[in-house]
């Protein structure tokens, strides 16, 4: 395990030092599934919204569940080693729900951030960060960027007459 991968737990005790420190930690999550240049920019914009970012990655599991049983590409592990080396990544953890929402409740990050396709209303977590002051934004994404897209792009290259997953 990579030191800035860690349990619920480990997660947990870095939150509550930070913030004890000052420091506004900022929370998203998503399944990073082949991670590409909208990933990227989008981790950039989250992590300028405060001091730490954490990210919640989604199991294998839970990501087949969202998109399909021929998702992830990237096993949990290896899609959680490549955040973590990003340099705008402090800590990723897995959550292996269908929502990050226990996580978030258990974590109460400063800020939660998720794309600009979500509305506030139905981001999981955002009632309990702002009932405990925190703050809920959303940041845009590069379009016509997706891991669906990429997957799509080389099934027709490779595999014509054969169709993607789903997003």
């Amino acid at each position: 395990m990579q030191p800035k991968q860690l349990s619920h737990e480990e997660v947990l005790l870095k939150v509550r030092n930070w913030q004890s420190e000052g420091k506004k930690v900022v929370f998203t999550n998503g399944c990073f599934d082949i991670l590409h240049a909208g990933h990227v920019r989008y981790l950039k914009a989250a992590r300028s919204l405060g001091d730490r970012l954490v990210v919640g990655l989604n199991t294998d599991a839970s990501v087949r569940r969202l998109k399909g049983p021929n998702r992830p590409v990237s096993q949990e592990d290896d899609r959680a080693e490549v955040l973590a080396a990003l340099a705008v990544v402090d800590a990723v953890t897995f959550f292996d729900d269908d929502t990050p929402e226990k996580l978030i409740t258990l974590l109460l990050p400063d800020i939660l951030v998720k794309g600009a396709d979500w509305s506030v209303d139905k981001i999981a977590g955002a009632s309990a960060v702002l009932s405990h002051g925190g703050a809920v934004l959303t940041v845009p994404l590069l379009e016509g960027r997706s891991t669906t897209g990429i997957i799509e792009t080389i099934v027709h290259l490779y595999c014509p007459g054969q169709s993607g997953g789903k997003s």
